[in-house]
């Protein structure tokens, strides 16, 4: 209920904001984001048309410009940056932190980028530097550089003031620290140190007898997907990053984590349709059309091949137009059937429980599944074809094109996501089009096949 509640919330929010930019009320357009979290700003000038964004974006405060042009989409958040001069670029983003900043540097100007460097100090340019040596999509492109450690020779006490000189000096502790690393006079990774230990255990105790050692690092290489699935497995809030040598290099938290999971879920949803996750709602038209027509293009091909099979047999269907009233449901139900199994093996490789060791296991279970599903339906729509146009050998050949349809659906479902990650093509993007290729062409072709050799 408190979820619905805030979604309508939300939902309102856009409306009234909207409504007062197309009135051009600066007052109230500034009253209604004041205090709104810089995400649901992001999310309000997304669901903005593009005329009116660059209105909103100069009522922002500038110290919040940064943080919603990291949660923008790609696309929107470059419409908002070509809006901006760079001194106002430079302000804003100064308020974010390094792995932050390095997650949005290549949508900006060169020489926004420049100025940003040049004015950092030595530390802090070390540590963008450190998080910019890694792809985005790795724990090294996700870690926060300014990850708390304490050696495991010290006392608990040594801890506690060391946390409070930190605070003193940064104005504040680190976000979402829950632990502390523990590392030794090389800076290599030994566990970490639960802060409700700090607090809970006796000062003279050293960090070598309160921490947790068997807390696994993240390599810094490891893949975006693979940090996701550690802190879901283990429930964590943070991971310590480790070099290839097992260095300390910087910390990963649940918020970074939060963002990859989202990100997947989008791009899954809009790789069905050919789009990129960070396409804009509101894109200019040609771009909007252009990127469209590539995917309209490729089903296009595919239904010329269909509608060229079933031209193959155009004699049949003029002498039994039952054929014509039938075939789309030999598509239809194969294609739905060959989806599912794609979609669950498509997971299967997102979540890397699909291997070389199960696939001949995973094939003939789908196999199992598609005859099972296709002996049913076969015998159902059978009957439904004799009860329709009184015809045995009509139903007979509907239901037996059926079962192939269903079962080449399971084998397509199967082999195809397989064969596209091999082939280096993204299953979730790619998958849906050969399956419904392969579905529609061996339907129509079974079909019209069985009934001119059957019936004619």
């Amino acid at each position: 209920m408190q979820t619905k509640q805030n979604e309508q919330h939300q939902a309102d929010f856009r409306e009234v904001l909207h409504k007062a930019l197309e009135d051009g009320v600066r007052e109230a357009v500034t009253g209604l984001i004041k205090g709104v979290y810089p995400a649901q700003i992001a999310d309000a000038l997304e669901a903005l048309p593009r005329v009116l964004r660059p209105d909103l974006w100069r009522e922002i405060p500038v110290d919040t410009k940064g943080e919603v042009l990291l949660e923008a989409h790609k696309e929107v958040r470059q419409q908002l940056i070509d809006t901006s001069d760079e001194e106002e670029l430079l302000v804003a983003l100064s308020m974010l932190e390094m792995d932050e900043l390095a997650d949005i540097d290549s949508d900006l100007p060169v020489s926004v980028v420049d100025a940003m460097v040049q004015a950092m100090d030595a530390q802090r340019r070390d540590r963008y530097e450190a998080v910019r040596a890694y792809p985005d999509e790795t724990a090294g492109g996700l870690m926060d550089v300014d990850a708390t450690a304490v050696r495991a020779d010290v006392t608990l006490k040594a801890v506690q003031r060391y946390l409070r000189q930190l605070r003193g000096r940064e104005g504040g502790l680190p976000e979402h620290l829950d632990s502390l690393m523990v590392v030794d006079r090389d800076n290599t990774y030994l566990g970490v140190l639960k802060l409700s230990d700090v607090l809970s255990l006796r000062s003279k105790t050293t960090v070598n007898e309160a921490m947790t050692p068997s807390v696994p690092a993240i390599p810094a290489l490891a893949s975006a997907t693979k940090v996701a699935r550690l802190f879901e497995d283990q429930d964590l809030i943070s991971a310590a990053v480790v070099s290839e040598a097992g260095r300390l290099l910087g910390r990963i938290t649940i918020d970074d984590v939060v963002d990859v999971m989202r990100g997947e879920s989008e791009h899954e949803v809009m790789s069905r349709a050919g789009l990129s996750e960070a396409t804009d709602l509101f894109a200019p038209i040609v771009s909007s059309a252009g990127r469209r027509a590539v995917w309209l293009g490729v089903n296009l091909f595919i239904a010329f091949i269909a509608a060229w099979v079933i031209g193959l047999f155009e004699a049949s269907i003029d002498k039994i137009v039952a054929l014509a009233v039938l075939m789309p449901v030999i598509a239809s139900m194969g294609g739905v059937a060959g989806n599912q199994t794609l979609t669950l093996v498509t997971r299967g490789i997102a979540l890397e429980q699909v291997g070389r060791s199960n696939v001949r296991h995973l094939l003939l279970r789908e196999i199992a599944l598609g005859l099972l599903h296709g002996v049913f339906g076969a015998v159902l729509v059978a009957a439904v074809a004799v009860f329709w146009f009184d015809d045995i050998g009509l139903g007979a050949v509907f239901g037996l094109a059926l079962l192939l349809n269903l079962l080449t659906g399971a084998i397509a479902g199967t082999l195809v996501p397989l064969t596209l990650q091999r082939l280096g093509v993204d299953p979730a993007l790619a998958g849906g089009v050969v399956l419904t290729a392969s579905t529609d062409i061996v339907g129509f072709f079974s079909f019209l096949g069985f009934a001119t050799l059957f019936l004619l």
